[in-house]
């Protein structure tokens, strides 16, 4: 620990009382399957509100991949309950239907036969829906499927202040201080990836005849030996142009600077495909990126907008609010996909990742060891005598995790001195294990469990999803929940009625509007 990392260890520790309001929230995603654990190809529910303006249940890419949304909490426990509540809620409306409870999807139909989530007849509504053609186009709809757990961030803004962060005003200094954050996150995410990657299989079917590396499990399922998490790998991105993408890490301004060059810089290859075809739009545009959500990583800076703002936007005037963490597998075991035992040791990493020393990065503010560190583990992460590179040297991933969570160690602690209890102290405890055991890992644990049960990646992981549902569905909410979850599902449905009752415009219109607004030169805040 350096001696910048112990001075603001010493400081939380005085302020500890602010680590109290931290926040966090998780947007948990999963494919509505049918009794036999195809793709559900129904509608949205309707009791489940509008996928446009409901802000607690909606669709991700397909009309079938659910999105379930928490409030903020500053605690874990209800942080947890709500989620539960929303499942619960959402089973209630799902008659036979189950949440797929795995990051990688169920049993898929025909490429063409994935449908697309619709939004409405809407100019927003509309723009959704086509962004997501553009998706489909650009990287294929299978790929479209993968689910994940996106787990929400943000400390109390003094806390930026205790810990010293340079910057000109609150603004600059908090910004900062996400930034750093995000900088030690990519150099350590690829323990979350061995500690809770849960993806190391999946259907055959999946890839779609494509060359590919991965072993034969049994007839109907491939894997790799070693796997944590195959979602994370490159197996479903078959994109040069985000794979030339190098965001940097090391200012909020050249980051910003970057993001917008890849939402206004056309890309040849979807310049040849373009925007229409048979007359029906396919794409937003042809830029490397159509939207800033475009752009897939392990963690984003983001910001709240306001209806119609982009999210550049937001981050350049008003500065980063939060970070979203997004290589979570969805948790197998998991009823809701993700327990308070990995929200607790998120939270502890987290907080070591914003109060550590954050160098920056000298590779034109990309770390390559980082990504290359990121990479092997996601596909052999168990291998044994596994090196990983810290730094250009090489070093065992059994020493540098152990050495890692020993670091983490006095955040979870501190967060245990916040909250009451020893829960965070317990979650860290339930790593060491992993990472003395490998076959305690959930990858490892969910390989042998395919292998007890003789059962093929689809059959045990509907019998899994099917179990979860079951337990969810025997204790229904509360009258009065239930009153208030149908009451913002009417809500959103006005909404979206009012949304469009208010266009003015045709979409054609719509687009170029919103395009040239993106074309805008960007005011950076300063470096």
């Amino acid at each position: 620990m350096t001696d910048l990392t112990s001075l603001r260890l010493a400081r939380l520790q005085d302020h500890r009382e602010l680590l109290g309001h931290t926040l966090r929230g998780i947007e948990k995603e999963g494919l509505r399957v049918d009794a036999q654990g195809r793709l559900a190809l129904t509608p949205h529910p309707a009791p489940l509100g509008s996928a446009l303006t409901n802000e607690r249940i909606t669709t991700d890419y397909s009309e079938s991949l659910l999105e379930l949304i928490t409030g903020t909490r500053n605690d874990v426990d209800s942080l947890i309950g709500e989620l539960e509540d929303t499942h619960r809620y959402v089973y209630a409306g799902l008659g036979d239907e189950v949440i797929w409870n795995q990051s990688m999807p169920a049993d898929l139909p025909p490429e063409a036969d994935i449908p697309i989530a619709w939004y409405g007849k809407s100019n927003t509504g509309t723009l959704k829906n086509v962004y997501r053609r553009g998706l489909a186009e650009r990287y294929g709809k299978t790929m479209q499927c993968i689910a994940g757990v996106h787990y929400n961030f943000s400390l109390d803004d003094r806390v930026w202040q205790v810990l010293d962060l340079p910057g000109a005003d609150e603004k600059a200094q908090r910004s900062a201080g996400y930034i750093g954050l995000i900088r030690n996150f990519s150099r350590f995410s690829w323990l979350l990836m061995y500690l809770f990657g849960a993806a190391p299989a999946l259907s055959r079917d999946f890839l779609r005849g494509r060359e590919h590396p991965l072993q034969a499990f049994d007839a109907e399922t491939l894997y790799l030996p070693y796997a944590t998490s195959l979602r994370m790998s490159d197996l479903g991105y078959q994109n040069k142009a985000q794979s030339q993408l190098k965001l940097c890490y090391n200012d909020l301004s050249t980051f910003l600077a970057r993001l917008h060059a890849a939402v206004t810089q056309p890309w040849e290859p979807y310049s040849q495909i373009g925007t229409h075809r048979d007359g029906q739009w396919i794409q937003l545009n042809t830029n490397i990126l159509q939207i800033e959500n475009e752009y897939y990583s392990s963690i984003r800076p983001k910001r709240a907008t306001r209806r119609g703002e982009r999210p550049i936007t937001a981050l350049a005037e008003r500065g980063v609010q939060y970070v979203e963490v997004r290589c979570l597998d969805i948790d197998p075991y998991a009823p809701v996909g993700i327990s308070a035992t990995t929200s607790r040791f998120v939270d502890a990493f987290v907080l070591f990742c914003a109060a550590s020393e954050s160098p920056f990065f000298s590779d034109n503010g990309f770390c390559q060891h980082s990504a290359d560190n990121f990479s092997t583990v996601v596909t052999e992460g168990r291998k044994p005598g596994l090196l990983l590179s810290r730094e250009g040297t090489p070093i065992a991933l059994s020493d540098w995790g152990r050495e890692l969570l020993d670091r983490i160690a006095p955040y979870a602690q501190l967060l245990d001195d916040t909250y009451g209890g020893d829960a965070y102290t317990q979650a860290l405890a339930a790593q060491v294990e992993k990472i003395a055991n490998p076959d305690a890992t959930p990858s490892a644990r969910l390989l042998a469990d395919m292998r007890s049960a003789g059962a093929s990646f689809k059959e045990f992981t509907l019998a899994q999803s099917q179990a979860h549902a079951q337990a969810l569905r025997a204790t229904p909410l509360p009258a009065d929940k239930t009153a208030q979850y149908q009451e913002w599902a009417r809500e959103s449905v006005a909404q979206q009625q009012a949304i469009e009752a208010a266009d003015d415009v045709d979409f054609d219109t719509y687009v170029a509007r919103y395009m040239e607004a993106a074309q805008a030169p960007l005011v950076l805040p300063q470096a």
